[in-house]
């Protein structure tokens, strides 16, 4: 699939075409790298959601969710190291005084050397960028920038100014735009969800009585002032995030981070796309709080790119809190340490993070769901364009389709509906031939479509058409809910 231009470019008007995805505020030109979910699109995101809590909550007995709030106290991020360290490489063009991300800029070069065929030359590309990145060696950076003639996609010139870094977090005031004592009321939009879990970790395990090994999972909003956002939802300045914090004994943090790599790959398994379409990245560089990092990296169709990222936080985010806040951030372990014969005692845990792009979940889910099938016979061209989405995220799961608007049929299918829509989303349409409307729904994604027709009346069948195949066949309508039903589960 890697950087197939054609077909990316086809999703985002699809997204657009058929409610998924809009410009935000497109009708004041929008504002760059913001998105609306549009009806469907939202369906899709919270069933995308819903598999996730599910996986993480439900199905887990020592993890549990939580919701915490967007605005945290300023002195959070002081503690966590990003008004310190959360800031990337930009380097500016003199002559279009537009703005780069120093890696988006090389990489987008690599992009270029792949199209003309010249992997052996992208490929080393971007392992010098990395090594360089990885040694925060910004004159290398440049230099490499210049010696591959990298130019300004505005200006065509190659009239770069030095690197220097640029702290990603937005800013804001909070209250009166002074306060009392006369200090400063600037407080930042989160630019993670991680760290409303750790200020929130002895409260969810002593309400919880949790005992370790425990985790906590949320599904909330995140904000970055990406200077070079691009490729469509996969990075943008506002977006969601789904992550879980897994906090262990030390000592334990090489086969928990192993085990957790293996556990989340399961879960992108498990919906039915390829194996082919995933891979690790071990990163180069580690975050300053890390002692191990990947990435699951899916490949969309530019390229093999950031899904998920696991990583081994060790106990750098409650050590830090606790030192920040003074207040104590330990855990008293009764277990029976074997070497010693006594208990573990007081420690500050270590942490496992799994932490998954909600948007660029969407995005994976859509690239691999979107197909373009020439239908074509020698009698007559034909093709469609269908969403071939695991039943389970599917927007709807079940299009109620009446052949006619008169004889009684549609009152058999407003039936069918009240029967079926409080176990899942249905949709009900009588505009249209037939063709026409099974055609909107595989451009939807429906797995399903029934049609009441007169042998309805006559001996209770319906027609079931299945989305990926087109077949059709008469089943009694009493069993349409449990076929359905079946699929999901």
């Amino acid at each position: 699939m890697a950087n197939d231009t054609n077909k990316f470019q086809a999703i985002i008007g699809h997204c657009k075409e058929y409610g998924f995805i809009f410009p935000s505020s497109e009708i004041y030109d929008g504002l760059s790298a913001v998105y609306d979910y549009g009806q469907w699109g939202a369906e899709l995101k919270k069933n995308i959601k819903d598999y996730w809590w599910k996986s993480m909550t439900q199905l887990h007995e020592n993890i549990v969710g939580i919701d915490a709030a967007i605005f945290m106290h300023p002195t959070t991020w002081k503690a966590s190291g990003h008004v310190d360290n959360f800031n990337d490489p930009m380097i500016d063009n003199k002559d279009s005084k537009k703005r780069y991300r120093v890696d988006h800029l090389i990489e987008a070069k690599a992009d270029e050397l792949l199209k003309a065929e010249k992997q052996e030359a992208a490929a080393a590309l971007l392992a010098t960028m990395d090594k360089l990145l990885a040694s925060d060696d910004f004159s290398g950076l440049k230099l490499l920038i210049e010696e591959s003639k990298i130019s300004c996609a505005v200006s065509g010139t190659c009239n770069w100014t030095d690197i220097r870094q640029f702290n990603l977090m937005f800013a804001t005031e909070f209250g009166s735009t002074v306060s009392s004592d006369g200090e400063d009321n600037k407080v930042y939009l989160r630019p993670e969800t991680a760290q409303g879990i750790f200020v929130n970790f002895l409260n969810v395990q002593k309400t919880g009585r949790m005992k370790i090994p425990f985790g906590i999972a949320q599904i909330g909003k995140a904000f970055r002032n990406e200077i070079v956002a691009r490729q469509f939802i996969f990075r943008m300045r506002e977006f969601e995030q789904m992550e879980m914090q897994f906090f262990i004994r030390p000592g334990t943090q090489k086969q928990w981070y192993e085990r957790w790599k293996e556990e989340r790959l399961k879960w992108h398994l498990a919906l039915g796309i390829p194996a082919s379409n995933y891979r690790y990245h071990d990163h180069v560089k580690l975050a300053h709080y890390a002692d191990a990092a990947c990435d699951i990296e899916y490949d969309f169709p530019f390229g093999f790119k950031e899904l998920e990222g696991i990583h081994s936080r060790t106990d750098f985010d409650l050590k830090s809190h606790q030192e920040f806040s003074k207040k104590k951030q330990q855990y008293f372990d009764n277990d029976i340490d074997p070497a010693t014969g006594k208990p573990y005692g007081n420690y500050i845990p270590y942490v496992i993070e799994t932490s998954i792009g909600l948007d660029r979940m969407f995005l994976a889910v859509m690239s691999h769901s979107y197909v373009e099938e020439d239908l074509s016979t020698p009698e007559k061209p034909d093709s469609r364009v269908v969403l071939k989405f695991p039943v389970k995220l599917a927007p709807i799961k079940l299009a109620v389709l009446p052949l006619l608007k008169k004889d009684g049929l549609p009152e058999i299918a407003r039936q069918l509906m009240d029967a079926c829509k409080s176990s899942f989303k249905c949709f009900y349409e009588e505009k249209d031939a037939i063709g026409k409307r099974y055609r909107r729904m595989d451009a939807l994604g429906t797995p399903f479509c029934v049609t009441i027709d007169h042998q309805t009346k006559e001996d209770n069948t319906v027609t079931i058409r299945y989305r990926d195949t087109m077949q059709q066949e008469r089943i009694p309508i009493s069993e349409i809910q449990t076929l359905v039903e079946k699929h999901l589960n």
